[in-house]
């Protein structure tokens, strides 16, 4: 029987050392799956055709709103056990668990379903056409079939997050990461199924990565426990109220990608493969923010549930601190590194000038991005998802719409990028204000 079932261990230590072990344990998962990714777009490259890696940047538009779907599932399901480990009801905990994972393969078996229906007049609406279209669509007729496995994968994480175990979630992704690396050369070009090949890899690679997950939640923390109707009905109401929210807030993300990538497409599919090229460096580079806005969730809501209000608000900061000085670091490095990631993916022209702009110019306001991560979970563990889903909705409207266009109209393809990070300037800050004022309210209500 784990440990885990008996302490909750981020209400005491320090904080800062919570966020970094946390973080980094995850970021390390995170970052092995879109270092493949990456790895998939440079052997992808090899096949010298532009409308390849075109293809792929819009079929990774469609399927990021499907995997936000899972995110947000999961984002539910890590909130509520959080709570329940913080409040030391192990119980609730893995009653939460089962249920949580019933709703999470229900949505993500319909949601699949609708996709793989729609595939050929959402890639339309996002600017893909002629070959391009063609490639993406095969792509995604053998990607989106394996999103329950994946949303489920990403509630099993949840979980072990939840209750302090991030090596084993890290070492569930990077298994999947592993497996993707050996089977993308055999496919790509041993097998000769070139983009076909790449999405393949990927489905394996989701079904090793749920193995070792389950594994975990069944054998080493033993946090299931048998399925009930009554105590499902009972549990529906409270999962669906963070789900819902959380879904729609991280299907706001993807819209708002969308936006961008059809923005983008009207310059021309060189512009799209470096945009394509972009959106993989960009978690690889910024990894331990992605994984921040995981790793501090259940920190907040272990300490929430144990009623140990000021360090809520020590988190917040922690988080925002590391988050700036992170991006900056970074940023610095694609500085540095622009030549060279131009040449790894033998980029010219169009694309590889829209790769410099973003490494010399834009990668610094990445920082505000993970602001808004880390303000979103803290409304997602303090019972206000709603609040996490107004901010990206309007992030994904009103921050970006807007911008995009006008920036369109004055900078061109340049315009839209700058446009779409100064509209998140805007929404990030007054995420991050609501969040301390959350917090404050909170603590004032305790007393």
């Amino acid at each position: 029987m784990s440990q885990t079932n008996r302490t909750a261990k981020f209400v005491e230590g320090s904080i800062l050392r919570h966020i970094l072990v946390m973080s980094s344990t995850a970021a390390m998962g995170i970052s092995a799956v879109f270092v493949v990714d990456l790895i998939d777009m440079f052997f992808l490259s090899f096949l010298d055709d532009i409308r390849v890696v075109s293809a792929v940047g819009f079929a990774t538009t469609i399927s990021f709103f499907t995997i936000s779907i899972g995110i947000g599932l999961s984002i539910a399901l890590g909130a509520l056990m959080s709570r329940a480990v913080g409040a030391h009801d192990w119980d609730k905990a893995k009653r939460t668990l089962v249920n949580s994972s019933a709703v999470t393969l229900l949505v993500a078996v319909v949601m699949a379903t609708v996709v793989l229906s729609l595939i050929s007049p959402l890639l339309s609406l996002i600017g893909a056409s002629g070959e391009t279209a063609e490639y993406a669509a095969r792509y995604l007729h053998i990607l989106v079939p394996s999103m329950p496995i994946i949303c489920l994968n990403m509630s099993f994480s949840g979980a072990l997050r939840a209750v302090g175990d991030a090596k084993m979630s890290m070492y569930s992704t990077l298994l999947g990461a592993l497996v993707n690396f050996v089977l993308d050369p055999l496919l790509i070009f041993g097998l000769g199924l070139g983009i076909d090949g790449a999405a393949l890899a990927s489905v394996m690679a989701r079904v090793s990565a749920i193995g070792l997950s389950g594994y975990a939640i069944f054998y080493k923390h033993r946090l299931w426990t048998p399925f009930s109707l009554p105590a499902f009905k009972q549990d529906l109401r409270p999962i669906l109220a963070i789900a819902a929210p959380a879904m729609l807030t991280n299907l706001a993300t993807p819209f708002g990608n969308a936006f961008v990538t059809k923005s983008i497409a009207d310059f021309g599919d060189s512009f799209v493969a470096g945009f394509a090229i972009i959106g993989r460096i960009t978690p690889v580079a910024f990894g331990m923010i992605f994984a921040l806005s995981g790793a501090i969730g259940p920190i907040i809501g272990q300490n929430f549930g144990a009623g140990m209000m000021q360090r809520l608000r020590e988190s917040l900061t922690r988080a925002l601190q590391f988050c700036t000085v992170y991006v900056l670091s970074v940023a610095v490095l694609l500085f540095l590194l622009q030549d060279y990631l131009v040449w790894m993916f033998d980029m010219q022209g169009d694309a590889s000038a829209l790769i410099h702009f973003f490494c010399s110019s834009l990668a610094i306001f990445f920082a505000f991005n993970g602001a808004l991560f880390v303000a979103n979970a803290c409304f997602n563990n303090l019972g206000k998802p709603r609040f996490s889903m107004y901010f990206n909705i309007g992030k994904a409207t009103l921050g970006t719409i807007p911008f995009v266009v006008y920036g369109a109209k004055l900078g061109g393809v340049y315009g839209v990028l700058l446009g779409q990070a100064i509209g998140s300037v805007m929404f990030a800050s007054l995420g991050v204000v609501t969040a301390y004022r959350l917090i404050d309210g909170i603590s004032k209500s305790s007393r």
